[in-house]
């Protein structure tokens, strides 16, 4: 997978628009985003907007990836 930031400010912490990266696999072929911000990560497959992207709360996000061996 290759992964880039669509959009980098100097500012570190996220706030509600947060950052968005562009992930594409190995081919250079776009496979989709992930917005990630203060309260969630919204993956956006293929062209996506974030308005209908898939959204996960962090507490949400946290608990199934500590849930993985």
């Amino acid at each position: 997978m290759k992964v880039g930031i669509k959009q980098f400010d100097v500012k570190m912490e996220l706030r509600y628009k947060g950052i968005e990266l562009d992930v594409s696999d190995s081919s250079g072929n776009h496979v989709g985003d992930l917005v990630v911000n203060q309260t969630t990560l919204i993956w956006c497959p293929g062209k996506t907007t974030r308005k209908h992207g898939k959204v996960i709360a962090w507490d949400e996000f946290i608990q199934l990836m500590q849930a993985r061996p």
